[in-house]
């Protein structure tokens, strides 16, 4: 079965909810991995256009990048290893649900965003705490600090997402696997993703 690459909103979610990806970029055969957060920027159909970050001027991945702007963002989602001790099904065998994506890419740097990137990175971490931190409460610290980072836009070329969540399973598999499982994140996912079979108590696929 090949597994959906999902909707505008689902990839969106995978990016709101594990923002820290893998930012890799290649030049003259050598390869730059540095995981960053960042934050997805859409359209007005809510479209993914671009993502926003901000990275040391001192790592070397940004001279890279200024070379050759073409890099690669991998985000990695909820996931885990499934046991067959957790089916009904004797005969039914391992296997492994993740939701992922892989992003092309096209990097500018945008120092003049600097500021805003990190303020804005910061704002949705803390969006959900009772106290959020805002970067006014840094201020004697804050300048010496931006002037060691840049902020970039990734502007979006290519998008290859795969949402592996038990669409392939039976019911009573599906079912085992959500409530048998101890990794909260993954069947709340599997959950979502067999919302419709799982309230109209779907057909028994094989």
């Amino acid at each position: 079965m090949k597994f959906p690459s999902g909707s505008d909103q689902d990839l969106l979610r995978l990016i709101g909810e594990y923002p820290l990806a893998w930012l890799v970029s290649a030049r003259d055969g050598h390869f730059q991995a540095v995981p960053l957060p960042l934050l997805a920027e859409t359209n007005g159909s809510g479209e993914l256009v671009s993502l926003l970050g901000h990275c040391s001027r001192a790592n070397p991945q940004a001279e890279h990048l200024r070379a050759d702007p073409r890099a690669l963002v991998l985000f990695s989602g909820p996931q885990g290893y499934l046991s067959p001790s957790l089916v009904r099904n004797p005969t039914w065998v391992p296997t492994w649900n993740y939701a992922v994506a892989a992003i092309e890419v096209d990097v500018t740097f945008v120092e003049e965003e600097t500021r805003a990137s990190v303020v804005q990175l910061s704002n949705a971490m803390e969006a959900e705490l009772a106290d959020p931190w805002t970067i006014d409460r840094a201020s004697p610290r804050v300048e010496p600090m931006l002037n060691r980072i840049i902020a970039f836009r990734a502007t979006v070329r290519a998008v290859h997402a795969s949402f592996k969540l038990g669409q392939d399973e039976t019911m009573e598999a599906l079912t085992d696997l959500i409530s048998g499982t101890g990794n909260a994140s993954l069947a709340d996912w599997m959950t979502r993703f067999n919302a419709e079979r799982l309230s109209q108590g779907g057909a028994v696929t094989e």
